[in-house]
């Protein structure tokens, strides 16, 4: 069984400070069994994060769409699975108010950290939780699952303008705050790309081997999981360099991105 000692030796040998923003998505059932559950794999984290932030992704966009253009931060259950499931609810974390990519945030200045989310106007612009890590020097980890689970990938979509990212017809969500209050969100771009023939989060997989190379993600194991330890910065720079370079889109489809896009 996995414990707290054995979650923190991870999070140590994985390069991961105590004043670290991580943020992590996770198959609880990829790791083996743990300690008292999700609610045991999110107290070691926040406790070993204790100068820093623990960010659990509480996503809600399979629900709050067009047709259901709703989300109340108290109650709106996240689409992702368990762990999210568990975050979303915890008295000693605050969830942001973003409609469709909420976050629930652990530890020293969470309030602040997810000030402002309901202003959101896409899932992942510059300035909102999930591309903040790149000013913070955030870090990603993929615990049992692949790129294609990495969120923080579509605000490098928005932060790098790559066209045909954002469905062009918005909508507009009503909000319910912490405090019962409504609110109204800007018009609301949701993911959408016309070229590809389903989410282009299917095809971010593609990046993996110049995130390698550019050493953007390294690899631990917690429990019988493989774990993508990604630095948000690193994997943001080299993208940027690929997309300067590129003469297509690079994930639209499975082709493998040549290497002289990414290699020096």
């Amino acid at each position: 069984m996995l414990t707290r000692d054995d979650i923190f030796r991870f999070l140590q040998d994985a390069g991961i400070k105590h004043d670290d923003k991580v943020t992590i998505h996770c198959s609880l059932r990829s790791i083996g069994k743990t300690e008292n559950g999700a609610d045991g794999l999110i107290d070691a984290f926040r406790e070993y994060l204790k100068d820093g932030l623990f960010i659990v992704p509480t996503h809600t966009w399979n629900k709050v769409w067009r047709d259901t253009p709703y989300y109340d931060v108290r109650s709106t259950v996240p689409d992702i699975g368990t762990l999210a499931e568990v975050a979303a609810f915890r008295k000693d974390g605050v969830r942001s108010l973003h409609p469709t990519h909420s976050v629930t945030v652990f530890g020293k200045g969470a309030e602040e950290f997810v000030k402002g989310e309901e202003k959101c106007a896409s899932p992942a612009p510059v300035g909102s939780c999930i591309s903040r890590l790149y000013e913070e020097g955030g870090k990603v980890l993929l615990v049992g699952v692949g790129h294609e689970r990495n969120t923080y990938l579509h605000s490098v979509d928005e932060r790098l303008k790559i066209p045909d990212r954002l469905n062009p017809n918005p909508f507009e969500i009503t909000i319910i705050d912490h405090q019962g209050r409504e609110l109204k969100s800007p018009p609301f771009h949701s993911h959408y790309t016309a070229a590809a023939d389903r989410c282009v989060s299917e095809y971010y997989p593609n990046y993996k081997e110049a995130f390698e190379y550019a050493g953007a993600v390294t690899y631990s194991k917690l429990g019988n999981a493989l774990v993508y330890v990604c630095d948000c910065r690193k994997m943001t720079d080299i993208l940027k360099t690929m997309w300067e370079r590129a003469d297509r889109d690079l994930c639209i489809s499975a082709d493998p991105i040549p290497r002289e896009l990414y290699e020096s």
